[in-house]
């Protein structure tokens, strides 16, 4: 096992592991815990009470962060050309069509989110092994199969996220850096976990929320008490 760095046992030193904190405790003390030399980016992980193997229990969706993510997020629109103008207007990074595709085919995915239209899909079938596990694959759920490319663009460069419960009952989701203010931290969790009860799925039972951690890139974890949110 690795042994700690001296920074690496200060923080722990600072993180109570029995208490539960607030989220404005939380982000305040996160600051203090990141040491690193680069934008450390700040993350949520959280355990919900539902069983994602079954359909109905499935949480997934999109959140806009009121204060943006702090990563300049790369976007290729895959659009016909008379979409083109608006979707490099809008800020995307990339733009075209079947060039693009054959770039996917052949192993490129220097990207962080794929917008296209509801016609191209039929095209982007046969990438899914390609884009599926890396979490590309455009989906009508998260905005990012539509006609309206521009809106679609300019929401994911202004902080837009999509999220999806893993196997084992977890939304790990990115809520900003590690220069963020604590007031900006609090702001952009509390959205994530806002849109979260707002996804209860009606056949969960029992406590939905069960724990909530928020860390940065290499720092311990912080417990955040979830009854309070």
């Amino acid at each position: 096992m690795a042994r700690l760095t001296k920074k690496q046992k200060e923080a722990r030193s600072k993180v109570d592991t029995n208490k539960l904190y607030s989220l404005e405790e939380a982000s305040a003390l996160l600051k203090e815990i990141t040491y690193t030399k680069f934008d450390a980016s700040i993350d949520l992980a959280v355990r919900l009470g539902v069983d994602p193997r079954k359909a109905n229990q499935m949480v997934r969706g999109v959140v806009s962060l009121p204060h943006g993510t702090g990563k300049d997020m790369k976007v290729l629109a895959l659009v016909t050309p008379d979409k083109e103008a608006e979707a490099k207007e809008a800020g995307a990074d990339y733009v075209g069509l079947d060039e693009y595709l054959q770039k996917i085919k052949d192993g490129w995915t220097d990207v962080d989110v794929i917008v296209t239209m509801p016609s191209i899909m039929g095209k982007l079938g046969p990438l899914g092994r390609v884009l599926g596990p890396r979490g590309l694959m455009p989906n009508p759920k998260t905005g990012t199969v539509t006609m309206n490319v521009a809106k679609a663009v300019s929401e994911v460069k202004a902080g837009k996220i999509d999220f999806k419960v893993d196997k084992t009952g977890i939304v790990h989701a990115p809520i900003g850096k590690a220069s963020f203010s604590a007031d900006k931290i609090v702001g952009n969790a509390n959205e994530l976990l806002t849109t979260l009860m707002k996804l209860k799925p009606t056949s969960s039972k029992g406590t939905y929320m069960k724990s909530i951690f928020m860390s940065s890139t290499m720092s311990p974890s912080i417990s955040i008490d979830p009854k309070i949110q």
